[in-house]
């Protein structure tokens, strides 16, 4: 069975080329047994969860992914870019890499600030126009309650801000196809706002995930056992209701969370949700 991934046709044009799928053909589990899906074709705007148990083989996935593996890996698989083996630039050269994966331990070593890093990033790309530098920076503050400031030392941003800014580079810098975020939700960033933003700007997004919310915002849920694909699941909307009532909840607990952190006790009298 091929499972393919909404299509949305609109290709993100890069220096090297157009790029409009990437593919995942199968490989095997831990016990050597094949995974039970023929092909994923993920096509911009697509939006992925990869869940299941600690150990399961999630991360190895996305790192199949992110290496554009070739039958080369310990599970087998075999990742296409346009249905054919990729150009050997988008392995080798990191500026024409079409894929960014961010993980919940993204770290910056550069001193330096918020600006000079993100310009001397736009500078690696060969891109021109300084406004880009002020466009990331905004966007990566939709992502984080904690304003990130040009000048702040990159080194001094807290995890949460870090994260959001390597999102907002990756979306507009960067201009990856395809994201792969890795347990983010821990990192605290509004991940409705990050896959509403991936959306508008037509990425494709793979979410390694432990977090109800975003498994139900994603379009499809791949569900990993003993280190390969169990099976992949399409709500085609059925999951709505149940959606909406975790939204609820999950916005609830955010402003606990902000009471918390503004020194609040949740017993004070006039306290609302």
């Amino acid at each position: 069975m091929a499972i393919y991934f909404h299509p949305w046709f609109l290709l993100l044009v890069m220096s090297s080329g157009a790029i409009s799928e990437i593919t995942i053909l199968p490989g095997h589990d831990k016990h050597g047994n094949p995974e039970s899906f023929d092909r994923i074709v993920i096509r911009p705007g697509d939006t992925l969860s990869i869940v299941g148990p600690t150990g399961s083989g999630k991360t190895a996935f996305i790192n199949d992914i992110e290496v554009f593996a070739c039958n080369d890996t310990s599970t087998g698989r075999t990742v296409l870019v346009n249905g054919e083996i990729p150009a050997e630039e988008f392995i080798r050269d990191p500026s024409k890499k079409p894929i960014a994966l961010i993980t919940q331990n993204t770290k910056c070593l550069a001193d330096m600030s918020v600006e000079a890093f993100l310009a001397m990033h736009v500078r690696a790309r060969k891109m021109s126009g300084s406004a880009i530098v002020a466009e990331t920076i905004d966007l990566a503050n939709q992502f984080t309650g904690e304003q990130i400031h040009p000048g702040c030392r990159i080194t001094a941003l807290s995890g949460g801000q870090t994260r959001s800014l390597m999102v907002a580079d990756a979306i507009l810098i960067s201009n990856a196809p395809l994201i792969l975020l890795d347990e983010v939700e821990n990192a605290g960033i509004f991940r409705e706002k990050v896959i509403e933003v991936l959306k508008e700007h037509c990425k494709s997004v793979i979410f390694v995930t432990h977090d109800p919310l975003v498994s139900l915002l994603s379009d499809r849920r791949l569900v990993m056992r003993h280190g390969g694909v169990e099976k992949i699941l399409e709500p085609d909307g059925r999951e709505f209701h149940i959606r909406e009532m975790v939204a609820r909840m999950d916005l609830t607990l955010c402003r606990f969370r902000e009471r918390i952190r503004a020194g609040e006790l949740l017993t004070e009298k006039g306290f609302t949700v």
